[in-house]
C-alpha cells in the first residue's frame, strides 16, 4: 500500500510519479525553506516533464486549500483546549505562525498529490526512459 508503485509513496517520497525514482524537488526535504519551490524541469531518471504546460500547478491550490483546513480546524481545537476564550487575534497569530511553519511542506504535498493525479506509475519507466510520453 505504501510501497513504491503506489501513489502514497511517490508522493510521501515526492518522488516522480512516473517511475517513483526520480525527485520532484532540487530540495526534497518537506521542512526545507531553501529551495522549496524549486522542482526539476522534468525527472533525472524517466524524463517525465515536471510542468508539461505552462499553469499545470494551478490545481495545487485547490489541494492546499483542502491541506489546510484539517489542520486549521484542529488549532481551534487545540486552542479551545487551552483557553477558555479564543479571540479573532489569538487565532490569526497561531494560524499565521502555523502556516509559515509548514508552507514547504503544505506546497511540496500539493505539487506532489496534483502531478500524480495525471501520471501513473510505469514500472518500466526507469529502464526505458523514451518509452512512454513526456
Amino acid at each position: 500500500m505504501f510501497g513504491k508503485g503506489s501513489k502514497l509513496y511517490s508522493i510521501a517520497k515526492l518522488k516522480c510519479p512516473r517511475c517513483h525514482e526520480g525527485d520532484l524537488f532540487e530540495n526534497n526535504n518537506l521542512l526545507g525553506y531553501r529551495k522549496m519551490s524549486k522542482m526539476h524541469e522534468q525527472c533525472p531518471v524517466c524524463k517525465q516533464a515536471y510542468e508539461p504546460e505552462p499553469g499545470y500547478y494551478y490545481g495545487a491550490m485547490f489541494v492546499s486549500y483542502g491541506l489546510t483546513a484539517g489542520p486549521t480546524l484542529a488549532l481551534i481545537g487545540i486552542m479551545m483546549l487551552f483557553s477558555e476564550e479564543i479571540t479573532l487575534w489569538m487565532f490569526m497569530g497561531a494560524l499565521l505562525l502555523s502556516l509559515l511553519l509548514f508552507m514547504p511542506t503544505l506546497f511540496k504535498l500539493s505539487r506532489a498529490i496534483w502531478i500524480n493525479f495525471f501520471v501513473r506509475y510505469d514500472p518500466l519507466a526507469a529502464q526505458n526512459p523514451h518509452a512512454r510520453g513526456h
